[in-house]
């Protein structure tokens, strides 16, 4: 069965011009590299050298042979290369953090695409909200974090970018609005409210109060934007909430964008304390090319 070892040796023979040196450079007998060579050029039913005296001389054909065998030998060894750099990581374990409504939508594909080209390397996913994540961050009990709105200083990775929209119910009065007209900040204060958090910071109430306004009639508090939007679509009020956690089935709902518009930016950034090991880098990496 022919291997590396038969093309090492027919690119030394070249090299050297002759079978001892060639097998001394290949840590062979001469007996053996002898033998090796026979069964190669037997294998491939033609010469690959001619003997001349104590002279090995490459065959026309044998030109060819010997070039296949130095790209063959310098892609074995780009590749042990690669092993080597990204080697190592058999036993790899990151931790992300995340606030839910990135966890339920854009990790998965995320880290199951990350899985499928670093087998060995685990990442496990925490939950938490906005502000614990950026608590794990600093105290260093996870290596990278989804945070919101990250500021440029940290060089966080864009994960993605959505609007803030006014959910209601179909019955109310200002679902008759027109999408290109949208709704004011200031319309949605004083109306019965659903405040869904999200798990973040940044709500309805944080959002008011940044443009000096405040919600007067809070009538249910939850965190999970589906409970918000199945209380809207029962007719108990109004909620705001990221465009991208819209249900697919609107039923009974509708949305309308503030005007003017408010965005949210979510991205990935490390823990100032996390070194870049292989697996770090090789999860930064693919995180920055999915995100491009």
């Amino acid at each position: 069965m022919l291997n590396l070892a038969h093309w090492r040796l027919v690119v030394f023979i070249a090299d050297t011009g002759t079978i001892s040196q060639a097998a001394n450079d290949a840590g062979m007998t001469q007996s053996g590299a002898s033998q090796a060579l026979a069964q190669l050029e037997k294998h491939l039913g033609m010469k690959i050298f001619s003997r001349s005296h104590r002279q090995m001389v490459v065959t026309a054909f044998g030109e060819q042979v010997v070039e296949h065998a130095r790209n063959m030998l310098m892609h074995h060894c780009a590749i042990r290369d690669l092993a080597n750099r990204l080697g190592g990581p058999g036993s790899a374990r990151l931790k992300l953090g995340s606030f839910p409504s990135i966890i339920s939508t854009l990790l998965p594909a995320l880290l199951r695409g990350f899985h499928q080209r670093y087998p060995d390397i685990e990442v496990v996913a925490l939950e938490g909200t906005d502000e614990e994540v950026e608590s794990w961050l600093d105290q260093k009990h996870i290596d990278f974090g989804v945070v919101l709105n990250p500021e440029p200083k940290r060089r966080a990775i864009v994960l993605g970018r959505d609007a803030w929209v006014a959910l209601l119910p179909t019955a109310h009065p200002l679902a008759r609005r027109s999408t290109r007209q949208g709704i004011g900040l200031s319309e949605l204060v004083h109306q019965p409210f659903i405040l869904a958090t999200g798990g973040c910071t940044t709500h309805a109430q944080s959002l008011a109060r940044s443009h000096s306004l405040e919600l007067t009639d809070i009538r249910v508090r939850v965190q999970s934007w589906d409970s918000a939007c199945a209380l809207v679509r029962e007719g108990m009020g109004v909620a705001l909430v990221p465009e991208s956690i819209l249900p697919e089935q609107m039923k009974g709902l509708r949305a309308l964008p503030l005007a003017p518009s408010i965005d949210r930016t979510f991205g990935l950034v490390r823990s100032p304390a996390t070194p870049m090991t292989r697996a770090a880098d090789a999860f930064w990496q693919h995180v920055g090319r999915a995100a491009e």
